[in-house]
């Protein structure tokens, strides 16, 4: 079984919602905005823009990051609306992992041929 498996596919069924409606081609923000309306429909909790703390050596850092999303206080989504992912956009999100001590991150592309999307576990 997968890790949070069913919350999973809950918000892996509203990327392809908002994909659906939307097509490629958007900026990130517009997908993120829209994003937002189907977690609300779906009664996915969600907060966007969530910031995240950084710890070294267990001492809060000064600086932050901000995660597109983080639904469910359980798994972080970052949305990217590129021609292809990179490895620097899973490296992004293995940082906000670490930074946080959340154990998932969804990455999502809504790419301007098709929706991609990979499940990063730490």
């Amino acid at each position: 079984m997968l890790l949070y498996e069913d919350e999973t596919q809950e918000i892996i069924s509203a990327f392809y919602e908002v994909y659906n409606n939307l097509g490629g081609g958007f900026l990130e923000s517009v997908y993120q905005d829209a994003l937002s309306i189907e977690f609300k429909s779906r009664n996915i909790p969600f907060e966007k823009e969530s910031k995240m703390n950084i710890y070294y050596k267990n001492q809060l850092l000064d600086r932050y990051y901000f995660a597109d999303f983080k639904c469910y206080d359980k798994i972080i989504i970052e949305t990217k609306s590129v021609s292809n992912l990179v490895p620097e956009h899973t490296a992004q999100v293995l940082n906000y992992l670490k930074a946080t001590n959340i154990r998932l991150g969804l990455l999502v592309n809504f790419g301007p041929n098709k929706i991609e999307f990979k499940r990063i576990v730490r």
